[in-house]
């Protein structure tokens, strides 16, 4: 339904976090996210998705070509047994946690509260534990109803059910988990879903950790990762990165390269501002994302407010994919794919002083000259020259 109109959508941060919504904004029902439509949609239900998804649960099924054997296959669905174990311990009940429902919290809230004098202060230290358990970046934010999604999803019949989420939660904790640059080098392969898997795995345990010291600290926190909310406009919001037209959230420290998870919590936290440096207007002049794109599923032209794909929010002014035609180039290989992240521009390595100054350049007026220098940049890498570097011998 639409956003009640008593109730304007807009929000005072908006603006700085290059978020624009307009009246017909409508909150996202998770039951129409892509990867529950292929649960019950037959628009995208197929033998090809089943396929998909049993290729992660089951013994794949490897193929004759490089970075989708036997090996490719394997090492991708280890990186993603921690997460899964996480997701499927409460499947009985139809709750699939991190994905569909919020994880179920393993240490209750303490009795005794310790008393917070100083928000800033506890924010400093939330991002230190944060990065001592794992987590590359970290940034806080207000919660923000409009990027809730209207209910979880009961996996058993893919119906809508309560969110069940504590009364009082007042901050987001968003949390940035790089993915392994070499492997995203050889996307589009079953072997670059390990870095997707990995990055899944460690995040599940990393907000469970870092819910776990909260509330242990005695207030509420409730660990998440796909589930819940939207965690893109969380992440803008809390000043991690700016949005791209390939539909990730570019940061200064990693570029697109980046996995997030969120916790939702009542410790008193001061929060963050939004960062914007300039990713737009690189994004308006740059189209290597789509142009990559094997089936044309990214968009070309301005961000818009105008789209009619379920599994798309309505009501907010960006660039939007079409999600069917992502998906079942995804379901048709029987693993993910980030092309896109692949020949971002942005998709560097940071640490070395001739990627920054590329990335001053990009930010600035400049961005015309940072585009041609790109040039080529983001060429697939053969996943066996991945396996050959990482043989013992190899340096």
């Amino acid at each position: 339904m639409p956003w009640p109109q008593n109730t304007p959508p807009q929000r005072d941060g908006d603006a700085a976090a290059g978020i624009e919504v307009t009246d017909g904004f409508e909150r996202f029902t998770q039951r129409n996210d892509i990867f529950t439509r292929a649960f019950w949609d037959d628009r995208v239900k197929s033998k090809h998705t089943a396929k998909f998804f049993s290729s992660y649960r089951m013994e794949a099924a490897p193929r004759r070509g490089d970075g989708f054997t036997q090996r490719d296959f394997a090492l991708r669905n280890a990186a993603w047994l921690i997460s899964d174990m996480v997701s499927s311990r409460r499947a009985h009940e139809g709750i699939r946690e991190g994905f569909q429902a919020a994880i179920r919290p393993d240490t209750p809230v303490a009795k005794d509260v310790l008393e917070i004098g100083d928000p800033a202060k506890m924010s400093a230290e939330i991002k230190r534990i944060a990065k001592f358990f794992g987590a590359d970046l970290c940034g806080i934010t207000d919660l923000d109803e409009r990027w809730i999604y209207t209910a979880r999803v009961d996996a058993r019949d893919m119906s809508e059910a309560p969110h069940d989420l504590p009364e009082g939660l007042t901050s987001v904790i968003v949390l940035g988990h790089e993915m392994d640059k070499d492997l995203v080098a050889t996307y589009p392969s079953a072997l670059a879903g390990a870095a997707t898997g990995r990055e899944y795995s460690h995040e599940a345990s990393i907000v469970m950790q870092l819910a776990a010291y909260i509330r242990n600290l005695g207030y509420e926190a409730v660990p998440s990762m796909n589930d819940t909310g939207l965690v893109i406009p969380y992440a803008v919001k809390a000043g991690l990165g700016e949005y791209a037209r390939n539909q990730m959230v570019i940061t200064p420290e990693y570029g697109p390269r980046l996995r997030f998870s969120k916790i939702f919590t009542n410790l008193p936290l001061a929060h963050d501002a939004p960062k914007p440096k300039g990713v737009k207007a690189f994004c308006d002049i740059c189209t290597k994302c789509a142009d990559a794109c094997p089936v044309k599923a990214l968009p070309y032209g301005p961000p818009s407010a105008q789209t009619s794909n379920i599994s798309a929010i309505k009501g907010v002014k960006k660039w939007t994919s079409d999600a069917e035609k992502c998906f079942s180039f995804w379901a048709k290989m029987a693993s993910d794919c980030a092309i896109c992240m692949r020949v971002c521009p942005f998709n560097r390595d940071y640490a070395k002083p001739l990627n920054r100054m590329w990335l001053k350049l990009a930010l600035g007026p400049f961005r015309k000259l940072a585009l041609r220098l790109a040039g080529n940049h983001g060429g697939r890498r053969k996943p066996a020259d991945w396996w050959a570097a990482s043989s013992p011998g190899e340096d």
